[in-house]
């Protein structure tokens, strides 16, 4: 059952119906957070919620984690591969229409959130000429047209069917103005506002240990990203073996899965790292929140960021966090003041970055209070709930 029918009708809230590919579950609690959390500060703020989490027939389904906004999964015909993709979302379509009609004459729909064009946003697009419910669809990335992770002519053909949805949609939600600038540049008439990500400052919250460490403690970098390779995972255990000889207590931590595990265990292995670089698979955002609370440092050197939602987590935990100049990380940090921007895949300045920070524990104390104060001030997940429901309530004015 869906948050809104348990809540029941209230003809002063709005009630949003959200379409999400991802979703926290009982196995990856991470999995579709920066969907999840906004939702309960929404609710506080007027919104009734309905989500459903579409996914492929062939997509295991796993259980909804139970501290998040109840959900149910829809499960629709793809064919595999980048074709799959591009046609997906009539498929999705078909599915959901008896569904939703259903559900809107129960309790009528104000607006349906979209997160990501295929196939969620063209599913919506479908919805809005069949219900006349008007739409949004979010932009996580900045792979905008799907024509980055699909090549070709099937490529092509996603990035037709994710223009028809930008020009369909009464709003383009982006997670930065880089992401922004990417929507714009295949479709110059789509109507797009940014709605940065925010965190959680109550989980995100800085160690309440105040003794001071020992300067014989070994200091530590923690990194959380899937183990792809525009996240820069390489250039940091790089600039982990450049910084060994005047760092030789420095360890490295990181968290997250991907197709590069074996691949970079074998880079540390080479560089002499294996006793001081952990990979630690995927953990909790609980436990995410503790090893960052533990860290020296954040750093994740990412060359592909629509904005990053663990660069404010870092930054709300307390901790000097280093990004990627480039990336929609740069339009929240300012450089040296509350976070550190390196070049993206430049080895040699992101060591000079480490160092820089690493050496100087007066300033990587100050950029880490001023950082969390940037995220309190602008960037938390209420922000993020209030610059959403006003955007909603514009579309259905």
């Amino acid at each position: 059952m869906s948050v809104s029918e348990e809540a029941g009708p209230s003809p002063d809230r709005l009630h949003v119906l959200t379409l999400t590919p991802f979703y926290p579950t009982t196995e990856d609690d991470a999995c579709g957070c920066f969907i999840a959390e906004p939702l309960t500060a929404l609710s506080k703020l007027g919104a009734v919620h309905s989500v459903f989490v579409v996914a492929p027939v062939y997509r295991k389904v796993v259980p909804v984690h139970s501290g998040v906004p109840p959900a149910r999964w829809v499960r629709y015909f793809a064919f595999p591969g980048g074709w799959g993709l591009a046609s997906c979302g009539a498929f999705l379509f078909s599915v959901l229409l008896k569904q939703v009609r259903g559900l809107h004459e129960r309790m009528p729909i104000d607006v349906i959130h979209a997160h990501g064009p295929l196939p969620g946003g063209h599913a919506a697009m479908l919805l809005q000429r069949e219900l006349k419910i008007p739409f949004v669809v979010s932009v996580h990335g900045l792979d905008a047209y799907s024509d980055r992770q699909v090549l070709g002519r099937p490529g092509e053909w996603c990035r037709r069917v994710s223009r028809l949805v930008f020009q369909s949609a009464d709003r383009v939600v982006c997670v930065s103005e880089h992401v922004r600038e990417q929507v714009l540049r295949g479709n110059a008439g789509s109507e797009t506002s940014v709605v940065y990500n925010g965190a959680d400052p109550d989980l995100f919250v800085p160690s309440s240990e105040v003794a001071a460490k020992s300067p014989s403690s070994p200091q530590k970098i923690v990194s959380v990203a899937n183990l792809i390779p525009t996240k820069g995972h390489e250039l940091l255990l790089k600039a982990m073996a450049a910084l060994s000889s005047k760092h030789p207590s420095l360890v490295c931590e990181i968290v997250g899965e991907g197709p590069l595990r074996e691949q970079l265990g074998s880079l540390a292995k080479e560089l002499k790292l294996s006793d001081r670089v952990k990979f630690l698979g995927r953990r909790s955002r609980t436990e995410v929140a503790g090893l960052l609370r533990s860290a020296t440092l954040f750093a994740l050197p990412s060359s592909y960021e629509g904005l990053g939602c663990v660069y404010l987590e870092a930054m709300a935990t307390g901790k000097s966090t280093l990004g990627c100049l480039g990336q929609g990380i740069e339009e929240i940090i300012r450089h040296g003041r509350d976070g550190w921007l390196v070049a993206p895949n430049d080895v040699d300045d992101l060591v000079r970055g480490l160092a820089t920070l690493l050496d100087n524990d007066q300033l990587r104390e100050l950029i880490a209070i001023q950082g969390r104060e940037t995220v309190l001030q602008n960037y938390t997940i209420a922000h993020q709930a209030q610059r959403l429901l006003r955007i909603y309530r514009e579309c259905v004015s």
